[in-house]
């Protein structure tokens, strides 16, 4: 099963846990410091928050969740083929999840990646890798891992989140 992904920065998580919990009828998959995440069923769809104060109300990122690593090798075959620029993450650590992914840019900007989780992780993210700019290829200065320059120390929340994630 595929299903999308919308990732969305908040001010306050606890007040956007309580009222995702009540508009989707479903308690957070997952709920780490600065982080929560919701597998809806209906429609389906992965929410995730990420604690961003002044930034609240607005798209971190966007994506597709898949079945398989396959599929996401297939997809950037795909994107890469209809000439679109990508940057690969295989087995990296991001948001609290071992993935393999990959991003593009849309045409305002707009991260988009299509992943699939292998694993859970303790850690918010160890992402080196740096998302570049589908226009000029430049890295820009954020992490593609939610924005942030690299994992949290052990109890430490999550850092706040500018660009991209999942």
């Amino acid at each position: 099963m595929s299903r999308m992904q919308l990732a969305l920065n908040v001010d306050d998580l606890n007040q956007a846990v309580e009222f995702y919990s009540k508009l989707f009828n479903v308690a957070p998959a997952k709920r780490k410091p600065g982080y929560a995440n919701f597998a809806v069923a209906e429609p389906p769809l992965k929410l995730v928050l990420l604690e961003n104060p002044g930034k609240g109300g607005t798209i971190n990122h966007l994506g597709v969740e898949v079945e398989s690593s396959d599929q996401v090798h297939a997809e950037i075959a795909r994107l890469s083929g209809e000439g679109l620029f990508t940057e690969e993450e295989i087995n990296t650590t991001c948001c609290f999840a071992t993935q393999d992914k990959v991003w593009v840019t849309g045409p305002a900007g707009e991260k988009w990646e299509v992943y699939t989780v292998l694993a859970d992780s303790d850690t918010f993210g160890t992402s080196p890798n740096l998302l570049a700019d589908s226009a000029t290829g430049d890295s820009t200065d954020s992490p593609a891992c939610c924005g942030t320059a690299g994992a949290p120390e052990a109890g430490e929340p999550a850092p706040s989140a500018s660009t991209a994630c999942c």
